[in-house]
């Protein structure tokens, strides 16, 4: 008899066990969810951020170059073949404050001419470039920094970034009319549908980025994984950091 209550009263135990998870499993369960969407704001907030390693690798500005304006260009005095859309000459950006005095698109002379290349091959192709921004002096870094000092978002200046340096361009392809053409989101979309490695877009939308990215990269531009938008020209980090500023018409 003994036994037979002892057994019952163990089978009874055993299935309140079975019932569901302890309040101590539930809350473990909830940090750790916690804990992971933690980590993924963190990892974003990472992946997005523009340019900020260069802070690590380039070091402080005192490389800057203090020549009136090195070997500069005006993109537009080379070829009418580009379209400008200067997003930070206007409040049509991430920052919602217009932080260039006018839209002009400045380049170092031989990113310049990869520039003429990759516009006159993606012609061919039906399409040329739209671009976003250019060299970006050091003194408006200072006020974007000001504006919005998140590195998820805007380089450091005390590093300062590939833009200020004249090497890197955000751009787009429209079709040779002017068209707009479907690239999955909108300039500085700071989202994982910006990633080259985001493949849940249309065909349509995945080839249009690869067209862009494999004729950006034949000319001598590489990527960064967030944002399909930008290019940075090979030897970029070669040049110096600059505060030459454009005189407007």
């Amino acid at each position: 008899m003994l036994m037979i209550l002892s057994i019952l009263l163990f089978s009874c135990a055993e299935s309140k066990i079975e019932t569901g998870p302890s309040d101590k499993i539930l809350a473990l369960l909830e940090q750790s969810k916690a804990l992971k969407q933690r980590g993924d704001r963190v990892e974003q907030s990472m992946l997005r951020k523009k340019d900020s390693i260069d802070l690590l690798i380039d070091g402080p500005s005192s490389d800057q170059d203090n020549t009136v304006n090195g070997d500069f260009v005006d993109i537009t005095s080379l070829s009418n073949d580009f379209v400008l859309d200067m997003r930070y000459a206007t409040s049509n950006n991430f920052l919602k404050e217009k932080v260039y005095p006018c839209a002009k698109c400045y380049v170092r002379k031989n990113v310049a001419n990869a520039l003429l290349q990759a516009n006159k091959d993606l012609m061919k192709e039906g399409y040329r470039i739209k671009l976003f921004d250019c060299y970006r002096p050091h003194s408006i870094q200072k006020k974007m920094w000001k504006i919005f000092p998140n590195p998820g978002y805007v380089a450091d200046p005390k590093g300062g970034s590939v833009h200020n340096r004249g090497a890197a361009v955000d751009l787009s392809i429209v079709r040779l009319d002017g068209g707009a053409i479907d690239m999955g989101t909108d300039f500085d979309h700071f989202g994982k549908e910006a990633h080259h490695s985001y493949s849940m877009l249309s065909k349509t939308v995945l080839g249009h980025r690869k067209l862009l990215k494999e004729i950006m990269q034949k000319n001598g531009f590489t990527t960064i994984r967030t944002e399909w938008w930008h290019y940075n020209y090979k030897s970029g980090k070669s040049y110096k950091i600059s505060d030459f500023t454009w005189k407007c018409n």
